[in-house]
């Protein structure tokens, strides 16, 4: 409350069979009137790069539809610093209210890119000195063993599927998850947290060893 007077944020009260009628599904009792947020064009990426300061790092999502994934994914980029989330236009989740409401206000800050030809997206990020990794069950290198702190793109595919062939095709590098358990896989949301937060480690640690 005292957060919201200090921006200068009208709060007020209503009845719970008004709210319903402003949103859609569960609000537990509080809803907010924002501006909606934008979903960007190839363009914003240059814009984000001209400004970054330090290695840059970028989140892909390739085919990821499940509409609580891309929230979480979302909210786990911004809290590791990722610059921005990469979807392809077709046979991808968008901006949503559910979206919005798993992202707990990460969609309002960290911009979701949507680009019509991902393959040609990379290689134009290929291009301006970024790395792409990739992420494959199958691969021979785990994520530990693999150099995050550079300029770094992280690519994460569908459940199920994983990459489509074409973007797999753009990767420099492919990294496997190390499994210890009796099941193979993670849910796409938690194997990102997973990716990020060891290239926020790695970066955390050379940032430390340079002032040391």
């Amino acid at each position: 409350m005292a957060l919201a007077g200090e921006n200068r944020v009208t709060i007020g009260q209503a009845e719970r069979r008004e709210m319903d009628a402003w949103v859609e599904g569960v609000h537990q009792g509080v809803v907010a009137d924002v501006s909606p947020s934008q979903v960007w064009g190839e363009a914003m990426l240059d814009e984000l790069l001209d400004r970054s300061e330090g290695s840059p790092l970028l989140l892909v999502l390739d085919g990821v539809t499940d509409p609580h994934n891309l929230g979480a994914c979302l909210r786990t980029a911004d809290a590791a610093g990722a610059l921005a989330v990469i979807v392809p236009k077709d046979k991808s989740a968008t901006l949503t209210p559910a979206v919005r409401k798993v992202a707990c206000g990460a969609a309002e800050v960290i911009p979701l890119v949507a680009v019509t030809n991902l393959a040609r997206t990379l290689e134009k990020l290929q291009q301006r000195g970024l790395w792409v990794v990739g992420t494959a069950g199958e691969a021979e290198v785990e994520l530990y063993q693999q150099d995050l702190t550079g300029p770094t793109i992280i690519i994460m595919g569908a459940e199920g599927k994983g990459m489509r062939r074409l973007t797999r095709e753009h990767c420099d590098y492919l990294v496997r998850l190390p499994m210890a358990g009796s099941v193979s896989s993670l849910n796409v949301s938690v194997a990102t947290g997973v990716c990020l937060f060891e290239a926020l480690r790695q970066r955390s640690v050379k940032a430390a060893g340079k002032k040391a």
